[in-house]
């Protein structure tokens, strides 16, 4: 592990994992690792652990998987669950709420592999859902995730909503954090960006936010925001005016290429903001460098992924479960698998 920081004039550090050679090829299919949690209660919509406050001597576990969009978070994140039975909140504000699945990019019930997810698709699309109404949520959600015996892993790109539920005081006095940043390099990423839009195009966009177009809709507030529903409202607007097919198509491409010049500003603003966890607020990120996975065709490719990015996650979570003493024992048992388990 290779500690690295961002700014060296500032105490805080990202590590970057290489390959993990203690860690075989192939885990046995199958295999989970279980860990022991203990139930919190929710009272008057607070969470109140059974734990002291003042007791650090047990903490539950929580694991954050963070990245700019287009990363592989989600792929990553139910990797993960798969693995140590584990459960997933949201930590993007679009996506919790419900409608536009397409344009929103959320997690489909194919891709999710059975793994249980919470804060997606809840909130009705003209509400606003406040950092304080994340960290409530999250903390009802983990309730759950606790109560079942299973790991909470809150993977999002609103980092904002990461950093007010990490500095919440019921969630610092009761759990431990890890936290993974999956990053790719920016010229691989846009690219992958942009091929995700054109994707997204494919798969019906247009015709799902014309489902949901009102005109001179504040695009400020709630889900209306989420890019692509503020970029081809001048296209709608025209198709509104029977305006002749020319300037349609004309309309229609601007907003396309908005979408993805948009895409682009929000990734560099999400880097931002990691960096700043990173540098101004000293959180230890172990930074996955996932750039490798998509330089062939921007798409995934499985064989780098396993390598690169799920295999060094992997061995970084078994040392954060488990206890310190037990760390090598852990380890010792994943060396001795077979194969790499995975759900495709």
């Amino acid at each position: 592990m290779e500690v690295i920081p961002l700014q060296p004039k500032l105490g805080s550090y990202v590590t970057t994992m290489s390959m993990a050679a203690s860690l075989p090829n192939r885990m046995e299919r199958g295999m989970r690792l279980q860990f022991q949690c203990h139930w919190i209660r929710h009272r008057n919509k607070q969470i109140i652990s059974p734990l002291s406050a003042n007791d650090g001597s047990t903490k539950q576990k929580a694991l954050f998987v963070m990245g700019t969009t287009a990363t592989g978070k989600s792929k990553l994140s139910i990797d993960l669950a798969t693995h140590f039975q584990g459960e997933i909140i949201n930590s993007d504000k679009i996506q919790v709420y419900k409608g536009l699945d397409i344009v929103t990019n959320k997690v489909s019930e194919n891709e999710s592999r059975g793994v249980p997810h919470h804060l997606l698709g809840f909130v009705e699309p003209g509400e606003e859902f406040t950092t304080q109404d994340f960290c409530n949520h999250v903390h009802m959600a983990m309730r759950q995730i606790v109560g079942n015996g299973n790991i909470p892993i809150i993977a999002g790109g609103s980092n904002r909503y990461i950093e007010a539920l990490v500095e919440d005081p019921l969630f610092k006095d009761n759990y431990d954090t890890c936290f993974l940043w999956v990053d790719v390099a920016l010229p691989i990423l846009f690219a992958r960006a942009a091929k995700r839009v054109d994707k997204m195009l494919d798969a019906g966009l247009v015709n799902e936010v014309r489902g949901m177009f009102i005109p001179g809709i504040d695009h400020n507030s709630g889900i209306w925001r989420a890019i692509g529903i503020p970029e081809l409202e001048p296209y709608f607007q025209a198709e509104m005016q029977m305006a002749d097919e020319v300037t349609r198509k004309m309309l229609l491409d601007t907003g396309i290429k908005e979408m993805k010049e948009n895409t682009k500003k929000l990734i560099n603003k999400q880097l931002t903001k990691i960096k700043y966890l990173a540098n101004e607020k000293g959180w230890k990120l172990h930074r996955i460098d996932a750039t490798s996975v998509y330089e062939r065709s921007g798409k995934v490719d499985e064989d780098v992924w396993d390598s690169k990015v799920l295999r060094p996650s992997l061995e970084i979570l078994i040392n954060f479960l488990q206890e310190d003493g037990k760390a090598e024992e852990a380890k010792a048992t994943v060396s001795s698998s077979k194969e790499l388990h995975l759900v495709r």
